[in-house]
């Protein structure tokens, strides 16, 4: 009985994570995926409220954008 419950519970959490993988957008989608609304720096206040968090975590500020990881070879 117990067994029956596990290989139930692997198989549906199998199902789950293989339903919920990557789509593949299709040419005539890309149109809504590039819209304004679906970018992430829209909202100057929320982009200031998240590099103050980051500040915070980190206590790094700026170097957004640029490559480099820190070593000062840019």
């Amino acid at each position: 009985m117990k067994t029956k419950r596990l290989l139930l519970a692997a198989g549906l959490a199998a199902i789950t994570l293989g339903g919920s993988g990557c789509a593949n957008v299709k040419p005539w989608q890309r149109g809504a995926m590039a819209d304004y609304v679906m970018r992430s720096d829209r909202d100057p206040m929320a982009e200031g409220l998240n590099e103050h968090l980051w500040f915070s975590r980190e206590a790094a500020s700026g170097g957004r954008g640029v490559g480099g990881g820190g070593c000062g070879c840019n």
